[in-house]
């Protein structure tokens, strides 16, 4: 078994002297097991994912794993635990000698500083933005947002932009200012032979990590969008070189949220909420949305309201 992920939810009433100092009681979410073999297609990130789904599913108040830091491999664990907010709070005295028990909190807080030390958790007093994406790339990016009308057959899962929660949005919106911890929403845009008022619908919440609009060169590009992106080198020289005279820039994101299934707004009710005009080019680019707008999609598509803090 090259990676494994093993998950255990523990009740206020969980034993835990062998753990100094002893937790007090919580509701919890133990990895029990976080196998994952370094093969470059960010499955690590995918397994933290899962394990904040299931935080989120079973209203835990905390996250812990306990985890030896003797191996380079348990050493690159710990790395990507402390990325994602999980901190050293304690150790365990075992036959093999001594653990160390990361925690990560996971009662709602949101840090705009760094999303990812408070993710899946967002933020509604930030600045809202509806960003379109085309379906032959839709899916490929945003994996748990795939429609009804997709098969799962069609789509490779050893890739490395398609576990990757960090993902990046190559953009040539004429509107540029969005910034760290801001909200995204995705349109997927119509199909060719559907209507473009009942096959475009809004798939998906993101969290922006920043843009990057310093680029230097075709080159610099490619290593900032690599392994994150759906594009290969060659596609991503041609995004490049696109338009000379207008640069295309970088969103960085995280994938946070997909609306439940047979929820999802199309365009035809975005028009009758009052969310978007109908306007020639509305959503060719970035588009911004009012904090009510955004409540209303909430509401709309019975949205998991333990992911919002305010």
């Amino acid at each position: 078994i090259l990676s494994f992920l093993f998950l255990k939810v523990e009740g206020k009433d969980e034993n835990y002297s062998d753990i100094n100092p002893v937790f007090v009681p919580k509701k919890r979410l133990k990895i029990g097991t976080f196998k994952v073999i370094s093969n470059g297609v960010r499955l690590g990130e995918r397994f933290m994912k899962i394990i904040f789904d299931n935080a989120i599913q079973y209203k835990v108040d905390e996250i812990y794993v306990t985890i030896f830091d003797k191996r380079e491999e348990q050493k690159r664990l710990i790395g990507l635990l402390e990325d994602w907010g999980f901190v050293l709070k304690a150790k365990k005295i075992t036959e093999n000698g001594e653990e160390l028990v990361y925690v990560r909190d996971f009662s709602p807080s949101f840090n705009t500083d760094n999303p990812k030390l408070t993710f899946p958790y967002l933020s509604k007093n930030t600045n809202i933005f509806m960003i379109p994406i085309y379906p032959e790339y839709h899916t490929e990016l945003l994996p748990d947002s795939i429609l009804t009308t997709e098969s799962p057959y069609d789509f490779v899962e050893n890739q490395p932009h398609r576990n990757a929660i960090s993902k990046v949005y190559i953009c040539r919106s004429i509107e540029r200012n969005i910034n760290k911890g801001y909200i995204i929403i995705f349109y997927r845009t119509a199909a060719k032979d559907r209507s473009a008022y009942y096959s475009s619908v809004i798939t998906t919440i993101a969290i922006a990590e920043g843009k990057i609009t310093a680029i230097i060169d075709e080159t610099d590009f490619i290593l900032k969008c690599r392994k994150r992106s759906i594009f290969t080198d060659d596609g991503l020289k041609e995004y490049w070189n696109y338009n000379q005279k207008y640069r295309p820039f970088i969103i960085n994101f995280l994938y946070t949220y997909s609306f439940p299934t047979g929820k999802r707004i199309n365009r035809q009710k975005l028009l009758d909420l009052g969310i978007i005009t109908g306007a020639e080019n509305e959503l060719r680019g970035l588009k911004k949305i009012t904090k009510n707008q955004f409540e209303l999609i909430l509401k709309e598509t019975e949205t998991n309201e333990s992911l919002i803090i305010d």
